[in-house]
């Protein structure tokens, strides 16, 4: 029951953070400590498909899937998608400072989490190549991260594909954010409202595209943890690192960073406790992991 319950947890905590521009639902997995195993039965559930031709190895392939990992996981998401677009994303135009301040806080100490298995991949500390590695990484989600986001207001079928399919990878790999890249190209606005609206012919296209990106990003990614787990570590820590420019609580719409206005105690106050939800959460999964 205790890990149903947790399970569900980090189902709303992804959730909600694919709905908030600047955090990727795949750090957030990370972070939880379920990230390894939604992607290895999002594999098998992609190969599975190949198999549609012969329905018992379907069957036998999805048998083998943690259904009771993924169906709380599901719920959660499911619900903090719904809830998290009707009072999340009002929150990001009255509350932005306090919002992102949060959220940069588990973002940051979430980097701890592909730092630490980085490390017990090799059972060997960072080198000086890692690190650059890491910086690389770190300064190409910085620049993608300054982009001005664009709007697009009646999108066709085929850029409401593309564009799921592209920012659906974000929901997989840590640091990129997928509502963040579908701000950038323009498609944020109107995938919300399509979600408000229950928009379902905008939406089914949308889940096509986003299970097209899926299948085609998955295999890789857990190819390069499987054979390259410590460079693809580095990586992703240096992504989760870059990413935090754009929850850097003070920018312009254009996201042009500013100075802090005044000295906000409620936003570093929230601040540190993004960093204590991380380090409560780490401290759940240890627990969890000991009894397994």
């Amino acid at each position: 029951m205790v890990k149903t319950l947790f399970n569900f947890l980090r189902g709303i905590l992804i959730g909600i953070a694919e709905v908030i521009p600047g955090v990727s639902g795949g750090t957030i997995a990370l972070i939880t400590g379920i990230y390894n195993r939604l992607l290895s039965n999002a594999d098998i559930a992609f190969k599975s498909l190949l198999k549609i031709g012969n329905p018992k190895k379907v069957f036998q392939s999805l048998a083998t899937m943690q259904w009771n990992v993924l169906i709380p996981v599901f719920v959660g998401m499911g619900i903090a998608l719904i809830l998290g677009a009707r009072f999340i994303e009002p929150l990001l135009e009255t509350n932005p400072i306090e919002l992102r301040a949060i959220f940069a806080g588990l973002v940051l100490a979430g980097i701890y989490v592909p730092y630490k298995m980085s490390i017990k991949a090799v059972d060997k500390k960072w080198k000086i190549k890692d690190y650059f590695l890491a910086l690389v990484a770190a300064l190409a989600a910085f620049l993608l991260t300054g982009l001005a986001p664009g709007v697009i207001n009646d999108p066709s079928s085929v850029v409401i594909f593309f564009s799921a399919a592209i920012a659906i990878c974000a929901l997989v790999l840590p640091g990129i954010s997928g509502s963040f890249i579908l701000l950038t190209i323009g498609m944020y606005a109107t995938t919300i409202s399509a979600v408000n609206d229950l928009d379902f012919q905008y939406l089914i296209v949308f889940a096509l595209g986003a299970l097209v990106g899926l299948a085609s990003f998955v295999s890789l990614l857990k190819w390069l943890l499987k054979e390259k787990p410590r460079p693809t570590l580095v990586i992703l820590a240096g992504l989760m690192l870059g990413s935090l420019r754009a929850l850097w609580p003070w920018q312009t719409e254009n996201r042009d960073l500013l100075a802090p206005f005044s000295l906000e105690v409620v936003a570093f106050i929230l601040f540190l406790i993004g960093v204590a939800i991380v380090w409560a959460l780490i401290q759940i999964e240890n627990k969890i992991g000991e009894q397994e």
